[in-house]
């Protein structure tokens, strides 16, 4: 992400707040296991920090094509080729 665009500092506090309350999740598991709680609200626990890292992903994804992707394509030539192969990998390695 361009950290000079406008809303940077904004979106990067936003990201940072989203990704502390998913570790404190990561945590209560950890306090889950440690307790022997039972193994289906454990895998409930997990599916919803998966969901939320997924949610996360998805908007720095669409940041990263609001911005720096789309500065890149503009430029054409090789600058644009090697963004088009960034995003192919990406998206391909997000949709599994």
């Amino acid at each position: 992400m361009d950290r000079t665009a406008p809303g940077y500092s904004a979106t990067k506090d936003a990201h940072l707040k989203r990704l502390r309350r998913i570790e404190g999740q990561v945590r209560g598991l950890q306090r889950m296991v440690d307790d022997e709680r039972y193994c289906a609200d454990v895998l409930t626990q997990i599916s919803s920090v998966h969901e939320a890292l997924r949610a996360v992903g998805r908007e720095l994804l669409r940041n990263h094509l609001k911005h720096c992707a789309s500065a890149a394509m503009r430029q054409e030539g090789e600058s644009a080729d090697a963004m088009y192969d960034e995003l192919v990998d990406l998206m391909y390695k997000h949709v599994r």
